[in-house]
């Protein structure tokens, strides 16, 4: 896939406020930017897109972005934004909290309220834009990770921000199909993060535990595909025994084998659900995350969803 490149320098010195504003506001979401240049030496925004997210690295001068009611009026009210600090420093508001970002930090904005953002000197981000249906949380929990900043080298936002400065390094040389399973897989570790800071996840296991936890999960779903994914085969990639890989499930008030068959089950679920003219199959659809057996997994999705696979791929198509 290719980037997008948006830039003002092609522009006279003149002209190119005009067009900075244009660019942020129509390429993330409708805000008010306010420049602290008379004219910008600087203003670069390259986009890619994997699956539902929008990836942009920004580079530009000192400026001030916010939302208010009446541009979340005018659209972008149904995302959350990533914002992956690597050169300046910044401030985000939103929620009554206020976020002092530097390099090495993240933080999180959601474009259904109003947040403002001030970078007082010349930076450099990515902006990952997640439509917010995508995360299996509501905007209630949602809030316990807005206008905060995350350490990007530690624990759960640690994987987190790892996973998606990947991504972003290398998301134009992604097929359509990976670039979307690796996004998912963000998305993932995205809600994982809100759980844990809504305080959804273990209160009693340890940061180090917590921080091991994520890993593991970003690992699992990076490997769901592979039918011999197993405790075993995990608990080696982490230099651990398969003792204490169970132990760190069991906070979770799960299992390894649980937890990794749930997630099989809606990533087919989500797949067999597209509108598409070429549709999976669905017995492709179980090979592809891993179920060798089509009978079991067909037993196991009824379970999960109470319809057949193929009953819920024709409701779909129906819909």
């Amino acid at each position: 896939m290719m980037s997008v490149v948006l830039s003002v320098l092609p522009l006279p010195p003149s002209e190119r406020a005009d067009y900075w504003q244009s660019i942020v506001s129509d390429t993330l979401v409708p805000m008010d930017v306010t420049l602290h240049e008379r004219e910008p030496a600087t203003g670069t925004m390259t986009v890619d897109t994997l699956g539902p997210l929008q990836i942009s690295v920004v580079e530009a001068g000192p400026a001030r972005v916010s939302r208010n009611a009446p541009l979340i009026s005018r659209g972008g009210a149904e995302y959350m934004t990533i914002t992956l600090q690597h050169q300046g420093t910044g401030r985000l508001t939103q929620d009554g909290r206020q976020a002092l970002v530097r390099p090495g930090t993240f933080t999180c904005s959601d474009a259904g309220r109003p947040y403002g953002r001030e970078q007082p000197e010349n930076f450099r981000f990515t902006s990952i834009r997640v439509p917010k249906e995508v995360l299996a949380v509501t905007d209630t929990e949602l809030r316990a990770i807005t206008g905060t900043v995350f350490d990007s080298h530690c624990g759960t936002s640690g994987v987190v921000a790892g996973h998606l400065e990947r991504l972003a390094d290398q998301a134009a040389g992604f097929d359509p199909y990976t670039g979307r399973q690796l996004a998912m897989t963000a998305v993932d570790l995205l809600t994982v993060l809100v759980r844990e800071r809504q305080g959804l996840l273990n209160p009693h296991a340890s940061e180090v535990a917590r921080g091991m936890l994520a890993r593991i999960k970003d690992y699992i779903l990076r490997h769901l595909a592979d039918p011999g994914l197993s405790p075993e085969m995990i608990a080696g990639a982490h230099h651990m025994s398969v003792r204490y890989l169970h132990k760190i499930f069991e906070a979770e008030g799960t299992t390894v084998s649980r937890w990794i068959h749930r997630e099989r089950l809606e990533r087919c679920r989500r797949e067999l659900s597209r509108q598409s003219r070429s549709a999976p199959t669905v017995s492709a659809v179980a090979q592809r995350w891993g179920f060798v057996n089509p009978s079991h997994f067909s037993r196991a999705f009824r379970t999960a969803y109470g319809m057949s696979p193929r009953d819920w791929l024709s409701s779909t198509r129906r819909v």
